[in-house]
């Protein structure tokens, strides 16, 4: 019996074991893939996370990050939105950074379940069941890190589950001919796409689009022909680009519908707790900065053996009022921002208003960052 019980291994789950496995709790991670591991995500984070990155020891020196500090936003017209960024942020592969805080957990003792699928989760006199293939585990805790939709959103019967989204992401590296410091968000029919340097000589091309426009052209071959193509960078990027991977990574039915941060008694984090618009290219970022809310709240409530239904809605009401403190307004700012775009004629109307006002296009980008992260971790549980 573990105190508590992480499913999923990305950011957020391998953040919030470092996290609790250090203020001295039993941690279980579950992750139902192996690491290394690619996975759909922009691949940019905010400069906001590197003062808590160095609180905890992790150097991104000798990981030979991309610093970010300029932002192109484009339109398939052509027109194009050039901006500093002022805190700007760098580039790293989930490849690289994932595998790297795996070896850190099971290096200082978080017990890792790797290639372990959860196939239901129960809450059962104030503690839960975790089953998997064979097994079924007990913790006082859950923390659900198992990222944008997965069969345990629909198992909890989660509302947004049953609201379908159109959208699906996919996501290559390549190697090409690109500014090591720029991000560039390129706009078409019904999507956007991202690129950026990561680390290494890898750049990241992360793209969102409709499924109704999949469905018409028949292949992402199809869809990136005759809708992605259309932006004249995305066009110059697929013809001079060397692609690295054997098939890019996929993900359908993205949805950007409101989440809660605690459901079923289950403490969510990173995007199970709440998904930022992709074109506001800060989700890794607010993965780092859910773990350390949950986790300082956690060892800040349980005390292991004395742990009951008071001290449960206590931490729960405490953690969703730290989220959406966080939070909340930051994911409410990045879904208005979609609106304006995805439709050829608005997003060059945008645009050209924006880069006659820099001003508002500052702040704009301001509202979907955070300010650096505070270095303070309450790291014992008493």
């Amino acid at each position: 019996m573990s105190d508590i019980i992480v499913i999923g291994g990305g950011l957020a789950g391998l953040f919030n074991a470092i996290l609790l496995n250090r203020a001295g709790l039993q941690v279980t991670l579950i992750e139902k893939k192996t690491y290394p591991m690619h996975r759909v995500c922009g691949e940019y984070i905010s400069n906001e996370v590197i003062p808590f990155l160095s609180a905890l020891d992790i150097d991104l020196e000798p990981l030979n990050v991309a610093r970010i500090n300029r932002l192109e936003v484009t339109a398939a017209s052509g027109t194009k939105l050039s901006q500093k960024l002022d805190l700007g942020g760098f580039g790293l592969s989930r490849f690289t950074f994932d595998d790297l805080l795996y070896c850190k957990a099971l290096a200082e003792g978080v017990t890792m379940m790797t290639d372990t699928r959860v196939e239901d989760v129960r809450f059962v006199n104030n503690h839960f069941e975790v089953v998997t293939p064979g097994n079924v585990l007990t913790a006082p805790l859950v923390i659900g890190s198992f990222g944008k939709r997965s069969n345990l959103d629909q198992k909890l019967k989660r509302p947004f589950f049953y609201k379908r989204s159109p959208y699906l992401a996919v996501k290559f590296h390549v190697r090409m001919d690109f500014p090591d410091d720029l991000i560039q968000l390129n706009n078409y029919k019904d999507g956007y796409c991202g690129v950026s340097k990561a680390d290494g000589d890898r750049y990241c091309m992360c793209y969102m689009a409709h499924r109704d426009d999949l469905r018409k052209y028949g292949t992402l071959q199809g869809l990136e022909e005759n809708v992605i193509r259309k932006n004249p960078y995305l066009n110059d990027i697929f013809n001079n680009a060397e692609f690295l991977m054997d098939k890019p990574e996929v993900i359908n039915e993205i949805s950007f519908e409101k989440k809660a941060p605690v459901d079923n008694h289950i403490l969510m984090s990173g995007d199970t707790a709440g998904m930022i618009a992709p074109l506001c290219g800060n989700g890794m970022t607010m993965a780092i900065h859910s773990a350390k809310i949950l986790s300082e709240i956690i060892i800040s409530h349980y005390k292991p053996g004395k742990f009951n239904l008071i001290n449960r809605v206590a931490l729960e009401a405490n953690y969703t009022q730290s989220w959406n403190k966080e939070f909340a307004r930051r994911l409410w700012v990045g879904r208005q921002l979609q609106r304006l775009f995805g439709n050829n004629n608005t997003t060059a109307l945008t645009l050209n208003l924006l880069k006659g006002l820099p001003s508002v296009s500052n702040f704009l980008i301001s509202k979907t960052h955070g300010k650096p992260m505070d270095t303070n971790f309450t790291n014992e549980i008493e």
